[in-house]
């Protein structure tokens, strides 16, 4: 199979590497790191990082999805710690038409069977 074929679908297990910025609760930005997702919708994502993230911090987050970045903020709903990692669930509170467009058709191909 060529590479073009190769890379026309998103594979589930694949590494989709994403930077985001912690802001707690009091409104101070504390974190700046990079994490991958796990699972995604087009309201939200899990994500996996190294470091712990509080329920309720806000998170602005830039994913790069194909040629194109998106820039959203999301709100942490529920943090567990799996082996050496934290998962951590976020709803999405801000995204933009084009941002949620485009993660949308990331999310069908992220879901869609292995070929």
């Amino acid at each position: 199979m060529s590479q073009t074929k190769q890379r026309r679908f998103i594979r589930k297990n694949a590494l989709h590497l994403l930077d985001y910025l912690i802001i707690d609760q009091n409104g101070l930005q504390t974190t700046y790191s990079m994490g991958r997702t796990r699972d995604v919708s087009e309201n939200g994502l899990k994500l996996e990082t190294v470091e712990k993230i509080a329920k309720g911090d806000t998170l602005l987050i830039t994913v790069g999805l194909e040629n194109d970045l998106i820039d959203l903020r999301g709100e942490v709903v529920y943090t567990e710690e799996e082996d050496k990692c934290h998962i951590s669930g976020i709803i999405f509170q801000d995204i933009s038409e084009e941002g949620r467009r485009i993660f949308k058709k990331y999310a069908e191909a992220f879901l869609a069977p292995s070929r």
